[in-house]
């Protein structure tokens, strides 16, 4: 017998000539894979056969596509009922499987919504993101929490409306300090009728609903009718009320006429980058702007960038009425019919040429160009850093990624670790990792301990999820707040998990524990120091303070929440509105573990059987 030899893989156009055998006319969606099975592209097609028969033509490609077609070694595909479902799904994937060879939106935080809650006889206003599930009336998006909280600041001031959560609510006998500086009606002592307090929400809603107009004139009226009646207090009161609402009118900016519901989305492209710049307009409101840095290439059209940032963005976001874009896409009544069906009523969208939306595309494109601007600058600074980076800690090449990681905790308690992560483009904030420090047998404090825990649980994640090293999550250096001890813990976890080709430096404050004296550390080398006005020991001590920082918001809310907590939290059956129950019945969550089982079934809401439940934990009674 002789050996064979294996049968050559097919690649690029010899690949794809091959599929079309089996290929007919429906829509759906097609994937490009390499040969170690990477996803390269992930598009859409109203005809698979057709489209996947383009590619396979030897010309006519730009040098993106021809270099996506030279490395396709097999290829996938899914059809659908209609072009519409293509659409959806072929968004939904470039956002899973982030594709070398897509248009990719990088920043895809959700928004920021004011929230009035109904869900109590008196309604709560605050900031709300996420999934409206919650009884009320939602207002948004806005582009920032700075955005919201501006307003809601001012809102409090013109309606007075409480802000507290539910259980703050009941627990008051006396109003609080919102009371006292005029942020508050403090309905829960009382001070306001539920009918009076019920007028100044419905007043809320129509503001925001851009019936301002209203409002203010209404308020002028009771105003002017309260100086009439000589009942000064009251009308400084409307008047600083008036002022409120028209501080809020200001901070706005440009507020259209014509423009009711709209996102205004202006796409600037110079030199193989882009930047998107979305105003959010509701109510004939302006709520505010946000910028977008989609990954594109030098032979990307407007309209391809455009079309799959509309894709991308309102894959998990609502979108309003109508769309007004300063460049047009290919497939626009396609993605009007995905976003209305997504949406539950019609998506216009338009590129208008003149009149008042003309106007509002132009300063969003102006924005959109200073914006790149400042981004490429800050980019090249970045490159600058990170190459000086490598050179300080003896690197192959500038770090692509670079994980920073910090601990905090009181004494042991509460403990967290905390992972920044930063690249040629500055922090990646959506890449930011915390971990709830739950070692049983760590002894209070132990740093190393903490910190071996956290690098074990990162290592385990990243070698489940990402054995190969493909997804861009493996990072190139490891920055530890720490001295020799720190490295060498973290050492021993990357040894245990068979990574040897990352390298880790600790950072210690060095003498006298100053800024500006770090000491650098590395396993195997002496510990050394850089000169006190390199940029680059200002790029780690940023990266450092960054850390630090996220850490040290993490122990704290983590704080917060244990020092509300009760033992009530942890019995079966009983939620929020119970153990308000017996808080208030018995004044402390260690009377109720006190308590026999007689008062337990004299409280309010509490029935025979969670009676027992309660009384059997406390006691531990089998």
């Amino acid at each position: 017998m002789t050996d064979q030899e294996p049968e050559p893989v097919l690649s690029g156009h010899d690949c794809i000539q091959g599929y079309l055998r089996t290929l007919d006319s429906s829509p759906g969606v097609y994937r490009m894979l390499d040969s170690e099975s990477r996803v390269l592209y992930v598009g859409k097609a109203r005809n698979l056969r057709a489209r996947v028969s383009s590619y396979a033509r030897p010309t006519g490609h730009t040098g993106r596509i021809a270099r996506m077609i030279s490395e396709t070694t097999r290829m996938m595909f899914l059809t659908t009922r209609t072009e519409t479902e293509a659409l959806l799904l072929e968004q939904n994937l470039i956002k899973q499987l982030k594709p070398k060879y897509n248009v990719l939106l990088r920043d895809d935080k959700s928004f920021p919504n004011i929230l009035v809650a109904k869900d109590h006889a008196f309604a709560r206003i605050g900031k709300h993101r996420g999934a409206r599930k919650q009884k009320g009336t939602y207002f948004g998006p806005f582009a920032n929490a700075s955005a919201v909280n501006r307003t809601l600041n001012q809102l409090q001031k013109a309606f007075l409306l409480r802000n507290c959560s539910d259980a703050m609510f009941e627990s008051r006998t006396r109003p609080c300090l919102l009371y006292q500086i005029k942020r508050c009606s403090a309905p829960c002592v009382g001070l306001v009728t539920p009918e009076e307090y019920a007028e100044s929400v419905r007043d809320a809603e129509l503001f925001l609903s851009g019936r301002s107009t209203r409002v203010q004139e209404e308020l002028a009226g009771q105003m002017a009718a309260a100086s009439d009646a000589m009942e000064f207090e009251r009308a400084a009161g409307l008047r600083d009320r008036i002022r409120a609402l028209t501080q809020v009118q200001t901070s706005q900016g440009i507020n259209p006429r014509g423009v009711a519901e709209a996102d205004v989305i202006a796409l600037y492209m110079e030199g193989g980058q882009a930047c998107v710049q979305v105003f959010f307009i509701r109510a004939n409101q302006n709520w505010g702007n946000r910028d977008f840095y989609p990954r594109v290439g030098p032979d990307v059209s407007a309209a391809e960038a455009m079309e799959a940032f509309l894709g991308q963005f309102y894959d998990n976001k609502q979108p309003p009425r109508q769309l007004i874009l300063s460049d047009g896409i290919e497939n626009v009544d396609l993605m009007s019919e995905a976003l209305g069906e997504k949406a539950g009523h019609r998506v216009e969208i338009l590129v208008p040429q003149r009149g008042e939306k003309a106007e509002l595309i132009s300063g969003a494109l102006r924005n959109a160009r200073e914006s790149l601007a400042r981004k490429m600058s800050e980019t090249a600074t970045q490159g600058k850093l990170l190459r000086g980076l490598a050179e300080a800690f003896q690197l192959d090449a500038p770090p692509q990624r670079i994980e920073v990681y910090d601990n905090s905790h009181i004494q042991g308690t509460n403990a967290v670790g905390a992972m920044i992560v930063a690249g040629p483009e500055g922090l990646i904030r959506n890449s930011y990792r915390k971990f709830n420090i739950r070692g049983d047998d760590l002894v209070p404090g132990d740093d190393f301990g903490m910190m071996k825990e956290v690098l074990n649980r990162r290592f385990s994640r990243l070698i489940k999820e990402d054995p190969d090293r493909v997804k861009g999550q493996w990072p190139d250096l490891l920055l530890i707040d720490g001295g020799a001890g720190q490295v060498s813990a973290v050492a021993e976890i990357m040894r245990t998990h068979g990574v040897s080709d990352i390298a880790m430096v600790g950072v210690a404050k060095g003498v006298d524990r100053d800024a500006g004296k770090e000491e650098f550390h590395r396993i195997g080398q002496r510990p050394f120091a850089l000169r006190h006005n390199d940029p680059v020991l200002y790029f780690v001590q940023r990266l450092r303070d960054e850390a630090h920082r996220f850490a040290i918001g993490t122990h704290r809310a983590k704080r917060s929440k244990a020092i509300g907590a009760t033992p009530l939290d942890d019995v079966p059956g009983v939620g929020a509105t119970r153990k308000r129950a017996l808080l208030a019945h018995f004044g402390s969550a260690k009377a109720v573990s006190r308590a026999n089982l007689a008062d337990l079934k004299a409280v309010d809401g509490i029935s025979g059987t969670l009676a027992e439940a309660i009384y059997d934990y406390f006691h531990d009674r089998s």
